[in-house]
């Protein structure tokens, strides 16, 4: 492999409405794929594009069409904002996921808006977008799109392990990359916390301090989705159908429920993986910060988990979309048919640049 270096702004937003997610980051690839984060934020949202964005969902023709482009001229400032304010002079490119509004591969699209022929023009830096259509397109589900970033960047741990609202775990076998969604996660939690006024529950303190119901625990471990060993995700539809209702028939206070349910996601992901003190597993995503969840998932393997630097906790997916467009821009694979059920590997993506 000749050796390449790149330097580019990989951007993300999730549908957990956090922020958008920036990163300057360096890429080499050589014998292998390195790199450096050398800048990084999070850019909240207002209450106006909070609702914008929750309300995309239901909206169509010229309106959705509207919203699209505002946000491309939305990301757009916020890019050359970010610029600005860092100093950056040097920039291959431009890498954006954009914010999901519609996902349905069943049915043949999915829809990320952040317009980036807009960004092209507001930065004057080259774009690359539209990551996902290409692969729904080919016959895959366009997600999850990460595990050939884990494939590339994080080859050095055997599993690699998102703690988002679900988790979700990648890794080798056979010589390819598996990925799929285990359990829901931080969407459950922060949803009975919200009963007691707070976003989230700190380092996991008031799970703590619960009880674990056991036939609850029994009744959420039955449940069918995880006997099922084919790649699989999960959504919302999940939780609102399957898991809560299952929940709130036990009528428990919030500590016990919390406990409870922390104890339902360590034994799925254990259920997942090798126990084997040899082995380990990169844990990032907001509920790395949960030391109680991380240290019950540990108290169910003897594999290593492993809490990186707080930059990849926080802007690995805003990275893996950076080398998303690096692989791009080089022509090289960077969806993986063993994780998409696509037909075939491919190299997706749209390039814009004025």
């Amino acid at each position: 492999m000749k050796t390449s270096t790149k330097y580019i702004i990989g951007v993300m937003s999730g549908t957990s409405l956090d922020g958008i997610d920036l990163v300057y980051v360096k890429i080499n690839a050589s014998e292998k794929y390195r790199f450096e984060i050398l800048k990084s934020e999070t850019v909240s949202y207002n209450n106006e594009w909070k609702s914008a964005l929750k309300d995309g969902f239901h909206l169509s023709g010229e309106k959705l069409v509207n919203l699209d482009a505002d946000y491309g001229i939305h990301l757009g400032n916020i890019i050359s904002k970010f610029i600005s304010e860092n100093n950056i002079s040097k920039i291959d490119f431009i890498s954006s996921h954009g914010h999901t509004i519609f996902h349905n591969p069943e049915k043949n699209y999915t829809f990320q808006i952040g317009n980036g022929p807009y960004i092209n023009s507001i930065t004057g830096v080259k774009t690359i977008c539209n990551f996902r259509v290409q692969d729904v397109a080919l016959g895959g589900q366009g997600a999850p799109l990460v595990p050939v970033g884990d494939e590339l960047l994080f080859s050095e741990y055997d599993y690699c392990l998102n703690l988002g609202g679900f988790s979700n775990i990648s890794f080798n076998e056979n010589k390819q990359r598996l990925a799929y969604d285990i359990c829901p996660a931080n969407i459950v939690l922060n949803h009975y916390v919200a009963s007691l006024n707070l976003e989230y529950d700190n380092k996991g303190t008031i799970a703590s301090e619960g009880n674990i119901e056991n036939e609850l625990l029994k009744e959420l471990n039955a449940i069918p989705f995880y006997n099922d060993e084919k790649p699989k995700s999960l959504g919302y539809e999940f939780v609102v159908e399957t898991i809560f209702p299952i929940i709130n028939k036990f009528n428990l206070n919030t500590k016990d429920i919390l406990r409870t349910f922390v104890e339902h996601v360590a034994i799925q992901i254990s259920k997942k993986i090798d126990s084997n003190p040899e082995k380990t597993m990169l844990v990032a995503g907001g509920g790395a910060y949960n030391t109680f969840l991380v240290e019950k998932i540990q108290s169910h393997t003897k594999t290593k988990l492993i809490i990186p630097e707080e930059a990849i906790i926080n802007y690995k997916e805003a990275l893996v979309f950076a080398l998303l467009g690096f692989l791009k821009d080089e022509g090289k694979i960077n969806c993986l048919k063993s994780v998409t059920g696509a037909s075939k590997d491919h190299s997706s993506g749209v390039v814009f640049e004025i």
